[in-house]
């Protein structure tokens, strides 16, 4: 049974830094033909495909879910949520969703500097914005902390981790296309966010799962020197 559970485990930890790598290639593949601008033609293409799609109501609509991927409202989500987990005693999650959060907005802005591309104009838009344009911080932000928030929801409910696990992507996913939508951000943008997110984010989850099984290790040692 414990061989089982290592073997799962290990393969788990191997398809996460698969994942990682492929996060990390993508993003440079990204930004290589951004630098070299190569993606104007196909980003102008799909914005103003998406342009066609816009009604008042959706407006709307679009306004609401890109304020639930403003880095600012994430930040002080995560961290609220990291001091009622530290009231809980749960100090390894309030830890991590810290150190997330405040590592993936200085990552986010350390890019943004590093690139300095500026934002589509292809429309007047309905939100204002400024600062560079790549990668987008609400992709970016988002996958990272709505992606830790729901893993540690799964943990503690693991009945619904299919369903966490659905409504996470969708929601990220949502955040992602509001951005196109109100023509804020050219599309690859957003997929670089999401790449960039996605390597911080399996980062604090590998880290958390190593704090948490150091801190077993210890408590065991302990019992086993008591006893």
């Amino acid at each position: 049974m414990r061989s089982r559970l290592f073997s799962l485990l290990l393969t788990i930890r191997v398809v996460g830094l698969l994942i990682a790598g492929f996060a990390i290639w993508v993003f440079a593949q990204i930004a290589d033909e951004v630098v070299e601008k190569e993606t104007t033609t196909t980003d102008t293409q799909i914005l103003q495909a998406i342009r066609r799609l816009h009604t008042p109501l959706l407006d709307q609509i679009m306004v609401g879910i890109t304020f639930l991927g403003q880095p600012s409202v994430l930040v002080v989500l995560s961290l609220s949520l990291g001091i009622w987990l530290l009231f809980q005693r749960r100090r390894s999650e309030a830890t991590t969703l810290a150190i997330a959060a405040i590592g993936a907005a200085g990552l986010n802005y350390w890019l943004k500097e590093l690139f300095t591309r500026d934002r589509p104009a292809l429309w007047d838009r309905v939100v204002d914005v400024r600062y560079y344009s790549f990668p987008s911080g609400h992709a970016m932000v988002s996958v990272v902390m709505y992606g830790l928030i729901g893993y540690l929801l799964a943990k503690t409910f693991p009945r619904w981790r299919g369903l966490i696990f659905i409504l996470t992507v969708l929601l990220v996913v949502a955040i992602g296309f509001s951005r196109l939508y109100l023509g804020v951000h050219w599309p690859t943008d957003i997929a670089a966010g999401y790449a960039a997110g996605l390597v911080w984010l399996i980062a604090c989850i590998y880290t958390l799962d190593w704090r948490k099984r150091s801190a077993n290790s210890r408590s065991k040692g302990k019992s086993s020197l008591s006893d």
